[in-house]
């Protein structure tokens, strides 16, 4: 990787500071002016045009609608800076939800601010070939990071008033403070510009209570997430022989792949479960080994280039072919998912699908001996005695984040379920290695089925039916990827 620090020249009694010098920052030395001269001349034009972002149209309209929400305060919503991953290497920058939501702006370091329904992003200036910075700077040079939207192409490409990040200080702090709402926490400088109010949580809450409703554009970008998601499950069917006897991590590795050709990233750290892995929740380690005759659980999903992320889990025979106990877990499985599927309805309670998948699950378990008491027992609120083996609910919201809409209050995000929801089902069975209520040939062994499920007037709609889930079909999927020829991965 290339020096984050630009190689100049030293400033000595050799090369006195003069006008033939140009200043380039504290501590920094100055660069010759010949050379400032030379590296900002003669250039084309840049590769902007006159193009619209395709969701323009409905960030103004989320604006709109929360201006009137907060009709007499002033709304101060920042996206974040880059964060630091090692010493002066910094993690690829993801726009904050909520700001992201209302503007579609990738750029960091901007500030979105709504005051009586009128909107006005504040975006640094460009490091273009216009200053020094355009070489000198290696976290915001052009020379060093890419082509950057400053004020003039993000107000055409946003569809949006525009104005420098430099004048948004002035512009908040003469303002009463009790008027003017902030989402903290993105950006410290901005924090610290506006005395935190107590009614500071009603922004957050607000803007998640209306992402939870999704509209056609981010529909479309769910689906395109899973589409991609759907591909990135069939590159890693192909890839299994050659992962037999190595790690997750060739798991992991293919997935990724496929979301950074296709989509943006993934959308939350790839769980490659194999083998007894697969009873814990949340392995993100991935580096044990896969091995035939062991099941793989992949719960993963691709983020799109406009952020909206698919949550996709399939448990799966690495040797493309159930063994008796895996079947009988997996088809437990199955037949709960398919009860929580057909709960997710229009006017349902939130819970109403982990109710009708806990009931399959536990008179399974009851059915198999390990629950020694009736399932309506074992359910009952004060008991629970399932959950040992269940362990986790089997809904959340979904879009721009995988865990969507965190900050509704829980009348909205745990109530009536509306049309245009999102949400995931994905009950799971966990019999941990060393679980001695479990039959012995049972353990270690965990199926965890989640499809992404659209709330619609006419009922479920299932955006990741691209991914076969009864039994049969899943051994089918697999057998037939593997027939075409290629074991390793394709991307096309």
């Amino acid at each position: 990787m290339v020096s984050s620090e630009p190689n100049e020249i030293d400033v000595s009694a050799e090369h006195p500071i003069s006008d033939n010098w140009v200043w380039v920052g504290e501590h920094r030395p100055p660069v010759p002016r010949t050379l400032f001269e030379h590296m900002t001349s003669s250039w084309g034009d840049d590769p902007f045009d006159d193009s619209v972002h395709p969701a323009a149209d409905y960030c103004a309209e989320r604006r709109r609608r929360v201006g009137e929400k907060f009709v007499d305060c002033t709304l101060v919503i920042p996206t974040g800076n880059y964060k630091v991953r090692a010493n002066d290497t910094n993690y690829r920058f993801r726009p904050g939800t909520d700001f992201y939501y209302l503007t579609a702006c990738f750029e960091p370091d901007a500030v979105l601010v709504i005051r009586n329904t009128v909107s006005t992003l504040y975006v640094p200036a460009r490091r273009d070939k216009n200053t020094h910075e355009f070489f000198t700077n290696a976290h915001y040079g052009e020379l060093w990071v890419g082509y950057r939207r400053g004020i003039s192409e993000s107000a055409q490409f946003y569809d949006i008033a525009t104005a420098p990040i430099e004048q948004l200080e002035k512009d908040l702090v003469g303002l009463d403070p009790s008027s003017v709402l902030t989402v903290r926490g993105f950006d410290a400088q901005v924090d610290s510009f506006i005395t935190p109010q107590e009614r500071d949580t009603e922004l957050p809450t607000a803007l998640s209570e209306m992402r939870l409703v999704k509209d056609e554009f981010e529909v479309a970008q769910l689906q395109l997430a899973v589409d991609y998601t759907v591909k990135a499950f069939e590159d890693v069917v192909r890839a299994l022989p050659e992962a037999e006897g190595r790690g997750e991590r060739v798991i992991e590795g293919v997935f990724n792949l496929r979301a950074r050709v296709e989509g943006n990233d993934v959308g939350y750290d790839t769980i490659a479960a194999s083998g007894a892995h697969a009873t814990i929740l949340h392995w993100i380690n991935n580096d044990g080994i896969v091995r035939r005759g062991d099941m793989l659980l992949l719960d993963a999903g691709v983020e799109c280039h406009n952020l909206y992320t698919a949550d996709v889990t399939r448990t799966m025979p690495i040797n493309g072919t159930f063994s008796p106990e895996q079947r009988v877990m997996y088809e437990l499985v199955y037949r709960a998912q398919e009860a929580g599927i057909a709960a997710a309805v229009v006017g349902a309670n939130f819970i109403a699908p982990h109710e009708a998948a806990m009931k399959v699950l536990a008179q399974g378990l009851y059915d198999m001996g390990i629950l020694k008491v009736e399932p309506e027992e074992a359910l009952r609120r004060d008991r629970q005695l399932h959950r040992r083996y269940t362990l986790h609910g089997v809904s959340h919201m979904l879009g721009l984040d995988v865990h969507d809409c965190s900050n509704a209050r829980s009348e909205h995000y745990g109530g009536e379920l509306y049309e245009g929801y999102v949400i995931t089902v994905e009950p799971g069975l966990y019999f941990q290695a060393n679980d001695l209520t479990v039959p012995e040939n049972y353990r270690g062994q965990g199926v965890r089925i989640e499809d992404d499920i659209l709330i619609t007037a006419t009922g479920p709609k299932n955006l990741s039916a691209g991914l076969p889930r009864a039994i049969d079909e899943v051994e089918a999927w697999m057998k037939g990827l593997w027939a075409d020829g290629t074991t390793n991965l394709r991307l096309r």
